[in-house]
């Protein structure tokens, strides 16, 4: 009876190492990319540099930009259950028979636990398959099913992929709100004035009742709630060369950001935004330089000439709210009640303006454009009359006068250098609006002119269809204003694949 024991007990000491070996392999081979592979903070950016000063186009080209070839990010080797509770797979579950009987005596199983960030990146490959596949769709029209709307017509650069992202950004996208810093500068921006979508969003943002998260773990993005604005009205000194206390207010709140929470350190502020429809908005950005290179920057002021890059910075609308509200403000005539080709009013900010001003004011009563409007004239009545309506630059190159012709149903006449119009990730701005170069102001008329009536009509179609996603509503609705900059920070946060 020894010797049988002994035999036994010889097989084990002889086996157990085997095991051991077997064991390391097999957790060695599992390893998750996520984590096995180089440690930087941010895996990639899926656009090259070659493109950084060319107007966005994730959705249309999204084969040739979403998926770049060397800087795809990778499948990871797992497929995480959308269940939350799931935490791991088996990656060996085996028995080892001693004997060759049915006498088992060793066991092994091996769990591969994965982090929620791994998990909330494996979401992200999913949908960036998913929108990869819809984009390979070239029809004008979604074939997805909405019961609020559904995209088509050549306004969209591709309807059924824009479709499709929009749907996966309601199932997947988080944002997380950071609670530091205190009112009036964090957490409060304008809601009336030229400011207003600053405000607007930043308000909208903090009701958390859409796409807002509690728990920072399951983000996918992460808001620095501050205001330019704001901080220009209280820490800005009037008639001051500098404003150097507020680029170090935001340095400090940065630092604050990343000593208490591990998000911006892991992402180098890749998986952050911050939204500002100041003029000052990008430079103030520039005091942080992760803030500025690496960050989503939400800018009104988005000038490629300046810093903007359109892969991964979001042109903000600029939208002129005297009242707070769009009420009155959307609509207008049918284009055989529209007897004036172009009109702008507006007074003499920067040089584009002088130009317009000095080649047309009071020199064509086709082209009608005035630094003040004679006494009586309604400037509303002048938008919803007009068939073109002129939106030059001025000191910087956003202007209200874009989504103000929209709101009118008058066809907006961009006259701008390296300006990125608002939504040209999914928006073919070509289809529904004129796009005039500064040097060839003085043939504005020539130009208009040029345009034949069945394409001008085609185009008021389109600009009468693009309107809703540029509608302030007091409780945000499907495809309006806040779900279209949610969806365009949405894909810049696809772009980016962040590594624990």
């Amino acid at each position: 009876m020894w010797s049988f024991h002994w035999g036994r007990f010889t097989k084990i000491l002889v086996l157990l190492p085997l095991i051991l070996v077997s064991v390391v392999a097999c957790t060695l081979s599992f390893s998750s990319p996520l984590t096995w592979r180089n440690k930087s903070s941010v895996l990639s950016l899926l656009i090259s540099d070659d493109h950084r000063n060319q107007p966005l186009n994730l959705l249309g080209e999204v084969e040739e930009l979403s998926l770049h070839k060397h800087l795809e990010a990778q499948n990871p080797v797992y497929s995480p259950s959308d269940d939350q509770n799931r935490k791991g797979e088996i990656l060996q579950d085996s028995t080892l028979s001693l004997n060759g009987g049915n006498d088992s005596i060793i066991k092994t199983k091996i769990i591969r636990r994965y982090s929620k960030l791994e998990m909330v990146e494996a979401r992200l490959v999913k949908a960036r398959e998913a929108i990869k596949q819809a984009a390979r769709n070239r029809n004008l029209t979604s074939i997805h099913e909405d019961p609020d709307y559904v995209p088509q017509g050549p306004i969209y650069r591709n309807a059924n992929a824009f479709h499709r992202s929009y749907m996966e950004m309601e199932k997947v996208f988080k944002i997380y709100v950071y609670k530091d810093g205190e009112r009036p500068m964090f957490h409060n921006g304008p809601c009336k004035s030229i400011y207003s979508t600053e405000g607007r969003l930043i308000h909208e943002i903090e009701k958390g009742s859409l796409f807002v998260t509690e728990d920072p773990e399951e983000a996918l993005v992460y808001f620095l709630p501050f205001s330019v604005v704001m901080m220009v009205q209280y820490l800005y000194v009037p008639g001051a060369k500098e404003y150097h206390a507020v680029g170090n207010t935001l340095v400090d709140y940065i630092n604050i950001i990343s000593q208490n929470y591990p998000f911006w350190n892991r992402s180098l502020g890749a998986d952050h935004f911050m939204l500002s429809c100041h003029d000052w908005g990008p430079h103030t950005t520039s005091y942080v330089p992760n803030l500025f290179n690496n960050s989503i920057r939400v800018l009104c002021n988005a000038n490629t000439s300046e810093g903007f890059n359109p892969k991964k910075d979001v042109s903000l609308p600029e939208i002129h709210l005297r009242s707070g509200e769009i009420t009155g403000l959307l609509g207008g005539p049918s284009p055989s009640k529209r007897p004036i080709l172009a009109f702008f009013a507006g007074r003499l900010h920067g040089h584009i303006r002088y130009l317009l001003l000095e080649q047309w004011k009071d020199k064509d009563h086709d082209v009608q454009v005035y630094d003040s409007l004679p006494k009586g004239v309604s400037y509303e009545t002048m938008l919803r009359t007009s068939r073109f309506c002129l939106c030059p630059s001025g000191y910087e190159v956003a202007s209200p006068r874009v989504v103000e012709a929209i709101y009118s149903e008058c066809i907006p006449v961009l006259i701008s250098d390296g300006y990125i119009p608002p939504l040209s990730d999914v928006l073919d701005w070509k289809k529904f609006s004129v796009q005039v170069e500064v040097k060839d102001i003085a043939n504005i008329k020539k130009i208009l002119m040029s345009i034949s009536q069945s394409q001008y009509l085609r185009m008021h179609r389109r600009v009468k269809q693009v309107q809703r996603h540029f509608v302030v509503n007091p409780s945000p609705k499907r495809f309006d204003f806040f779900h279209m900059m949610v969806h365009s920070i949405w894909l810049r946060r696809l772009n980016v694949q962040i590594q624990d």
